[in-house]
């Protein structure tokens, strides 16, 4: 409000008509209500006026009725109703009765009650815009500086401070008067208030002021520190001489008792100098903050600080990773994981051996029977200890074995991130395999779950080398899988049950009509009925004996139904048989452990299709292990079979963590590159001074562009038609189409309205309404429309979560003879693609989500694309999926194609894909797409972008 005339904005309150009374029954409940009645009628006359309706012919009655009132909740409403009314006639002159206003409030301002003066000088900072009321009142306020309570004189500081900001010639000698103020002042909430006025309008006198108190800077009050240590930071923007005196002051300030300075001193600190001394005490500093405070989101503000100086003084910080270290003692995950990160972003071959024995540590105390979060805690700690010992080849030696002690962890994540680590380190570390082989070998007997017996088992059989080694698995394959063949076994067992309950019974009556006496239907699971005896009841309940005893772990995975890990188990078996056969000239002990293997192998096939499994067993790997029997029944007929189990699967294993580490490496490249945009020694060219051909036109915007380093992409004509929606048709009275724009989270709607009669269109109102996850910022106002006039209209649609959504609504006007109309309008879908974004994640990660999220689409493809690898491409460009599987596994000339891809939404949505696809003979894609995700919006959307796509026989397109 730079003028009088000028009319301030206010939030809009909800006002019911229906509750609203009329002028002459406010006025009346002001002259004769009680200070009750009053209260509540100011209250709605307040509500009124902010809404627009100001009735000023309400002012004199409110100076009359409820100015004079002693009562102190009537005072501070009377407060917001000065700050609300219009307090200026039609010419912009102050009204007459404002003369009252302001005598009522110096009066106020002598009172002898402080809380009414501290309120009153408090409302003073809110009308600083009213020279003319502020003017009279400058004395008083003054004089308000010496009142002998602090309530009023740190509120009159801040009342002189408003006034001087906005009218200094009100009070031109303010700065002289805070700091007589100040050197005289003993409270410190008004020494600060004072303070920070010097430090805004007279920064001279604020540093003199400092420096007047220098020697007792550390000893002053917590709040007056923090203004002094802002001061300090403005007067170095301005290239000081007392900065070596400031940083001094502010090393001081690092050992302060209040947290809040302590941080703002580290932070100032690391501003005013880059000397590593100073960034190491500060960074000092922010750490024991860390560890002392309380609040857990005030430790992951810190922690942001102490990595970005990490990242940005390098190796300085390095000597401080055992305090960082000390963080970790924090029960809060978020806190544990930035704690890590930055652990790990510090860690050097000077450090790496501290580190490591210190997870260890922590490692072990993860087993304790009260330790808050163990599981989880202990996954986080495995995975970073895998990537110190991948990262420092000199303490994978010491960690490995220690971390397979937790190959029998009954934490599922934990065991596979171990097996992950070992097997990485196998792989990596050759001088290492035949002491871990050997550990794994012994610790076979341990594992529980089936993920962890395929991965341990995946490792036994591709770096197991020597004959004796090879002799000692089988020796422990054995006794996790128990006695062989396994089916003879436990009919055995079900016979000796069998057996102990006839011997039981032999002198109960076994007379044939008493059998069938026995004899009850059942219902079966297809719904028919079937005869059920108490010799089926009683067989059945002795198969449940004996598949619940005691068993040993492999052997009741297979049970289980756990048919993939038997077929990693033969795979493993044929491997070592094959490598044996290599590295052995006994021909004896190759054929006696070949003849088991076998036998091994027929065994679980067996006893997959027997009634003992929980589940039969599924034709794949029925097939995978006839592959291995047939193997190992024809050893030396097919030397390229020892090719691919032998070597083939080691590479490509080998392949894939290059794979990884190229992506690592260059995700690290692209962060801490720094791209130039100009080179120091490029041409110079001055369009200006050169001479000015027939064609030659200087592009003045083209060159504001540059200079000031946009390099915002400018939206073209053409782009910007392709986002217009037609929403009426053309012969209907009203023409109305839409151009939809994208903004962040918004959906922005610039309508275009077009009056296609000769009629003037009154009371015009454009509705939205929505499906979705969408909602309606605003309501357009009502407009009145000219004939075949236009009228463009702008509206603004929040979106919070990646879902395909609606718009649709109706125009509603008023025609001739104020008949009213209306116009449905067409729907507009909002595509989830301009919310979805390619993401990356590892293996695990996948696997996690997939089995944890519960929305799957599965979409059946059928598309005429001679190449599997480029559907891939397609359906990644339609769906704005990143693909997660390498390169190399995709490549070369097959039939078969089975990718998974991965995306992101804005609001931090994952969405997971499986494309599985085989190539027929007429040149034609077959198979389908399964779709994951948490909300069933993405899962449905992606799928429909994949449907649509594959209605078009050209290449699919975004």
């Amino acid at each position: 409000m730079a003028t009088s005339t000028e009319q301030s904005c206010y939030t809009v309150v909800f006002e019911s008509a229906s509750e609203t009374p009329s002028t002459q029954e406010l006025r009346s409940a002001l002259e004769k209500g009680s200070d009750e009645v009053k209260l509540d009628t100011l209250r709605k006359i307040i509500v009124s006026t902010i809404n627009g309706n100001a009735q000023p012919n309400l002012l004199m009655p409110i100076i009359q009725f409820v100015l004079p009132s002693r009562n102190k909740q009537l005072k501070k409403l009377l407060h917001f109703y000065w700050e609300v009314c219009p307090k200026y006639d039609e010419n912009g002159k102050l009204k007459q009765e404002m003369i009252l206003v302001v005598n009522a409030i110096r009066n106020d301002l002598q009172h002898p009650n402080e809380y009414i003066r501290g309120a009153t000088l408090r409302f003073l900072q809110k009308i600083i815009k009213d020279q003319e009321l502020l003017e009279p009142l400058v004395p008083t306020c003054r004089s308000c500086l010496e009142h002998r309570h602090s309530y009023v004189r740190k509120n009159a500081v801040f009342a002189i401070y408003s006034i001087y900001r906005e009218f200094e010639h009100l009070i031109p000698d303010a700065p002289e008067l805070m700091q007589t103020f100040l050197a005289a002042e003993t409270d410190a909430t008004c020494k600060r208030n004072a303070f920070v006025f010097l430090a805004h309008c007279a920064m001279p006198k604020a540093v003199e002021y400092v420096l007047s108190v220098y020697d007792q800077i550390s000893g002053l009050d917590e709040l007056l520190q923090m203004s002094i240590i802002e001061v300090i930071r403005l007067d170095c923007k301005e290239d000081s001489t007392h900065r070596s005196r400031w940083i001094r002051c502010i090393f001081e300030l690092l050992n302060a008792s209040s947290h809040a300075v302590k941080y703002e001193a580290a932070t100032t600190l690391t501003m005013l100098t880059q000397n590593a001394a100073a960034v190491k005490a500060a960074a000092s500093c922010l750490i024991s903050l860390v560890v002392k405070e309380s609040d857990n989101n005030v430790k992951l503000i810190v922690l942001d600080r102490v990595e970005a100086l990490r990242s940005k003084h390098g190796h300085v910080l390095d000597a401080l990773i055992m305090d960082v270290l000390q963080i970790l003692s924090s029960a809060d995950m978020e806190v544990r994981r930035k704690a890590i990160g930055i652990v790990l972003s510090m860690t050097s071959s000077r450090n790496v051996e501290e580190v490591v024995l210190f997870f260890k540590k922590q490692l072990q105390r993860t087993q304790e029977q009260d330790f808050e979060k163990a599981p989880e805690y202990r996954q986080l700690l495995i995975q970073s200890i895998h990537v110190t010992a991948i990262k420092f080849s000199e303490v994978a030696a010491s960690v490995v074995h220690a971390l397979m002690e937790f190959l029998g962890d009954s934490n599922n994540p934990s065991a596979l991130d171990v097996v992950a680590f070992v097997r990485e380190v196998v792989e990596k570390f050759p001088n290492l395999r035949a002491t871990i082989t050997e550990r794994l070998i012994q610790t076979l007997s341990e594992i529980k779950s089936g993920k962890v017996f395929r991965g341990v088992l995946w490792i036994l059989g591709e770096y197991v080398e020597s004959a004796d080694d090879i002799h000692r698995a089988m020796q422990e394959i054995r006794k996790v899988i128990g006695e062989i063949p396994i089916l003879s076994s436990e009919q055995r067992l079900l016979d000796e049950a069998g057996g102990e309950d006839e011997a039981e019974g032999e002198g109960e009556d076994k007379d044939k009509d008493k059998k069938k006496a026995d004899s009850r239907p059942r219902v079966l699971a297809d719904g028919t009925y079937a005869t059920e005896s108490a010799y089926t009841s009683t067989s059945a309940a002795r198969l449940e004996a004996v598949k619940a005893a005691a068993k040993p772990p492999l052997r009741t995975l297979i049970l289980g139904g756990d048919f993939f890990t038997a077929s990693v188990l033969s795979a493993t078996l044929s491997k070592l048989v094959l490598r044996l056969s290599e590295i052995s000239a006994d021909q004896t002990a190759l054929n006696g452990l070949r003849a088991e293997a076998m036998l091994i192998m027929t065994s679980l096939i067996r006893v997959g299709q027997s009634k003992f499994v929980t589940a039969p067993i599924d034709e794949d790997s029925s097939e995978r292990i006839l592959n291995c029997i047939q193997t190992l029944s024809e050893l030396d007929a097919q030397p390229a079979v020892h090719e691919v189990f032998l070597k083939d699967t080691k590479s490509a294993y080998g392949r894939m963590l290059g794979a990884q580490e190229k992506r690592a490496a260059e995700k690290k490249a692209a962060e801490t590159d720094k791209k130039v945009l100009v080179q120091v020694d490029d041409l110079l060219s001055f369009r200006q001074f050169s001479r000015k051909g027939a064609d030659d036109a200087i592009d003045d915007d083209e060159d504001v562009g540059r200079a000031t380093g946009s390099t915002e992409v400018q939206e073209d004509f053409i782009s910007n038609l392709s986002r217009i929606s037609q929403l009426t048709g053309f012969s209907d009275p009203i023409y109305a189409e839409a151009y939809v724009k994208m903004h962040g989270f918004d959906i922005m709607l610039d309508v275009l309205l077009v009056n296609q009669t000769g009629n003037t269109l009154q009371n015009l109102c454009l509705d939205f309404a929505t499906l979705g996850d969408l909602k309606i910022v605003e309501r357009p106002s009502v407009y009145t429309i000219a004939p075949h006039g236009f009228q463009s209209i702008k509206a603004t649609i929040k979106v919070s979560s990646t879902e395909t959504g609606v718009i649709f609504g109706s125009i509603l006007w008023e025609g001739p003879s104020m008949a009213e109309a209306c116009v449905i309008l067409n729907d507009i879908h909002i595509d989830i693609m301009d919310y979805i974004k390619p993401a990356y994640c590892n293996e695990a990660q996948f696997r996690s989500m997939w089995t944890e999220f519960e929305w799957e689409n599965r979409v059946n493809v059928n598309a005429p694309v001679g190449d599997p690898r480029e559907y891939l491409k397609q359906v990644m460009k339609a769906t704005n999926m990143s693909c997660l599987t390498p390169e190399g596994a995709t490549s070369g000339d097959c039939d078969f194609l089975s990718a998974n891809m991965y995306a992101r939404s804005l609001f931090g949505e994952d969405a997971l894909a499986n494309l599985s696809v085989e190539r027929i003979g007429n040149g034609t894609i077959n198979g389908h797409v399964r779709i994951r995700s948490k909300t069933q919006g993405i899962a449905l959307s992606l799928g429909d972008r994949i449907t649509m796509a594959q209605k078009d026989s050209k290449p699919l397109s975004a």
